[in-house]
């Protein structure tokens, strides 16, 4: 039985991204975001404060009409927050139905990294550092922390942001 060629396209097209991640830096750390989750990057603009989201949301943009919320990565995972500059970006990326900006300290490159080389987070016993975590990818002598975007949001989270657009 063969597949329709709608089908085949998107099979396709999930081969093309497969073990393809948008790297970041936050500090020292190197993170790194599955590419078919990533809609685009873009530098900082405006943020306009909301009154009574979590801190780590610091507001909407206004990306071609279209509404965004902002999360500052940063904030998110208990870093020290630090001032924003010229490498500071926005990178977009759509969780579930929501379009949400994650504010980096600087956007690397896209690498491929083979599943081989992507193992487990260590089990630490503190849940909240592996809640973001889905692996740790190794490339050449460095590690990135490969997120789970997924989990950057719980569920009552993205119902409360998705009724800001």
């Amino acid at each position: 039985m063969t597949k329709p060629f709608e089908q085949e396209l998107t099979d396709q097209e999930e081969d093309t991204q497969k073990n393809k991640f948008l790297t970041f830096t936050l500090g020292e750390e190197g993170y790194g975001i599955e590419i078919q989750y990533v809609t685009e990057i873009i530098g900082l603009q405006p943020v306009t404060k909301i009154p009574e989201l979590p801190e780590y949301i610091r507001g909407v943009i206004n990306l071609r009409g279209k509404i965004i919320p902002v999360m500052d990565a940063r904030i998110r995972f208990k870093k020290t927050p630090r001032d924003y500059d010229n490498r500071t970006c926005v990178i977009v990326i759509d969780i579930e139905e929501l379009s949400i900006g994650l504010i980096v300290d600087r956007v690397s490159e896209v690498l491929i990294i083979p599943e081989e080389e992507i193992v487990a987070p260590p089990d630490v016993g503190t849940a909240s550092f592996n809640r973001y975590i889905s692996g740790i990818g190794k490339v050449e002598n460095e590690v990135k922390l490969i997120l789970d975007c997924n989990r950057l949001l719980r569920e009552e989270e993205i119902s409360e942001l998705t009724n800001i657009n």
